[in-house]
């Protein structure tokens, strides 16, 4: 975009980069996949769409934190926030878990989550696990 705006070919060639890198050399893209972007609603439509899943991944993971702290009565106030639904914000959901998104080890709990995760999945690559190369 610095050297001026971005043809449909531009876009195109984006497009198929990124999934090829994504994707990788197992997946056969059919013909016309190279447009497929432009059927994407959110890439025009609804600017910061994809926010809501980070959200929603950070979130559920710091939730999961909680609970595997064993935060009293975790259960409960698990129901209780999903009962409300959208009648609350956010803040007012988390709050009876000790959770505050707007502080910043809200997010390294829910990112030490993932961290666990990776740690446990190399450790079984160590191990000589089934399947580890």
């Amino acid at each position: 975009r610095r050297a001026g705006e971005l043809t449909p070919d531009d876009i195109n060639a984006l497009w198929m980069s990124v999934q090829g890198e994504s994707l990788g050399p197992a997946f056969d893209f059919m013909d016309g996949y190279e447009t497929f972007w432009a059927y994407v609603p959110h890439f025009v439509h609804s600017p910061f769409y994809v926010y809501a899943y980070a959200f929603g991944d950070g979130l559920v993971n710091a939730l999961y934190a909680v609970y595997e702290e064993g935060n009293p009565d975790f259960q409960d106030k698990y129901f209780d926030m999903l009962r409300a639904g959208g009648s609350k914000h956010h803040k007012e959901l988390l709050a009876p878990f000790g959770l505050d998104a707007s502080d910043p080890s809200f997010w390294d709990k829910g990112l030490s989550m993932i961290e666990g995760m990776i740690d446990e999945l190399e450790a079984m690559e160590d191990d000589g696990a089934p399947g580890a190369a």
